[in-house]
């Protein structure tokens, strides 16, 4: 593996909770001091990180930052992703879809029938409209557990689609003529179906794939 690369993992899976030591960051990497130094200054210079004395820092945004920056080096996108906490799970999969040309807006609230509802991610370039369900799972989940969350995010873009109107002046996309409303749920790991009622069901390490292939989808 590349030595940067194994640098920033060890960097993600020992910030999680706040500061390290430099130490602990060179042992878990398993690099001298000497590169160790040279790497983490090159990544406070590119504002990827904090350096205290002897301790390393990053923040939620400096983060999600080191692990897009990982993945541009090579880093396997689905272990970076096993080291986010589930708001910057969020903001990964809200990144991808920007790079991919879309406006974003997360953890969206509205009410419903009298009924809250928040949805995690939403995605919109015209004529799509892709609600996203982040699950955070490190492991897999059982088979009824993933066909109640699909359900759950069909209603979600449901109770969207039917408040359309009250969204109006706030995003461009309900003055749109027509749009495609698409519930997605996006998993850290592969699940046991790709499809369930017609909600498509993604791993993270294929989102990219699944965006390239929505208009054969819709």
């Amino acid at each position: 593996m590349n030595i940067e690369i194994n640098l920033i993992i060890s960097i993600l899976k020992l910030t999680e909770n706040g500061s390290v030591s430099k130490e602990i960051v060179k042992n878990d990497a398993r690099i001298s001091s000497q590169i160790v130094e040279k790497l983490l200054r090159k990544l406070q210079n590119q504002g990827l990180l904090y350096l205290r004395k002897n301790f390393v820092e990053a923040d939620a945004v400096q983060r999600l930052k080191l692990a897009v920056y990982a993945i541009e080096l090579g880093a396997d996108f689905e272990r970076v992703c096993s080291f986010l906490g589930w708001k910057e799970f969020e903001g990964m999969a809200a990144l991808v879809l920007e790079r991919n040309g879309y406006a974003v807006k997360k953890n969206l609230w509205f009410r419903h029938c009298g009924k809250k509802w928040e949805i995690d991610v939403v995605g919109y370039k015209k004529p799509i409209i892709l609600c996203v369900d982040c699950k955070h799972w490190r492991y897999g989940m059982h088979p009824s557990t993933l066909k109640k969350i699909a359900e759950e995010q069909k209603k979600r873009a449901t109770a969207l689609a039917e408040s359309l109107p009250a969204f109006v002046g706030k995003f461009e996309f309900a003055s749109w003529d027509n749009a495609k409303i698409v519930p997605t749920v996006l998993l850290l790991t592969p699940g046991r179906f790709k499809f369930y009622d017609e909600v498509p069901i993604v791993p993270v390490l294929q989102f990219q794939d699944f965006i390239n292939q929505l208009p054969a989808y819709r």
